[in-house]
């Protein structure tokens, strides 16, 4: 009877020792549950955070890369020194960009005969002036020539009045390139009459010539006497030039 007692004695003590024991373990898994399931909660946070934060920039670049709709024609100028602005150039006034427009054609026989008869005549009105134009400067060489020559023919014949006759009276005489001997007939005379008076002969003879228009430019040997007007005794050669207005020399450029 006493075996008995005792042996419902130790089961009751039995199940209420093990009845904390399973509340603790079952807490503690519950604890283990809630921890696991917040560090889940915590990862999934983390990840969808960089997920965010790698996602944004690309979609901010992608909107602000998209450009807006233009004309595939006209060409796009992206100016560095703004945030990715992009301007459309007007071509439509660059020189060369029109399309050239086709002559216009004859429609019959009578517009055709009419535009050659123009042509024709425009020809014509062209050789005219041009021959005008030819035919003045060849008159103008020629008086520019026959002052020369008369310049020459008074020079050897050492006439001084003929010979200061052909210059302006405000002539200049130049040394090449542009160095001013001097200016006016006053000094011409001065010059000149004396060197006319103390040689016996002087002789200027044309190696080579060239005219255009006002312009003479002689190439020439100079012979001069110093004691027998048959006897010469200095040669030289000279190039000198002459440009005439009016049928006077204004000036004169010597060569040396």
């Amino acid at each position: 009877m006493k075996s008995l007692f005792f042996a419902a004695i130790l089961l009751v003590s039995l199940q209420s020792f093990s009845a904390p024991v399973e509340q603790a373990l079952e807490a503690e898994q519950t604890q283990e549950t809630k921890a696991n399931e917040k560090s889940t909660e915590t990862t999934e946070q983390l990840q969808d955070s960089a997920a965010v934060i790698t996602m944004t920039p690309q979609n901010q670049s992608a909107e602000k890369s998209t450009p807006p709709e233009i004309e595939p024609t006209q060409p796009i100028v992206v100016d560095p020194n703004k945030d990715n602005m992009i301007e459309v150039v007007d071509t439509s006034k660059v020189l060369g960009n029109e399309a050239a427009k086709p002559a216009l054609q004859p429609k019959n026989q009578a517009e055709k005969a009419q535009a050659i008869a123009q042509a024709d005549q425009a020809v014509a009105q062209a050789k005219e002036a041009l021959t005008l134009k030819q035919q003045a400067k060849a008159k103008q060489s020629r008086e520019s020539l026959a002052v020369i020559e008369q310049l020459i023919k008074a020079y050897n014949a050492r006439n001084i009045e003929a010979f200061v006759g052909m210059y302006d009276e405000n002539v200049e005489f130049y040394a090449f390139p542009n160095e001013l001997l001097f200016k006016g007939k006053e000094k011409l005379i001065a010059r000149y009459g004396i060197m006319f008076k103390k040689l016996k002969c002087i002789k200027s003879s044309p190696i080579k010539r060239i005219v255009y228009g006002n312009i003479v430019i002689d190439h020439e040997l100079s012979e001069t006497c110093s004691t027998d007007p048959k006897v010469v005794d200095k040669r030289s050669e000279l190039v000198s030039s002459y440009e005439i207005e009016n049928g006077k020399i204004t000036k004169v450029l010597f060569f040396r």
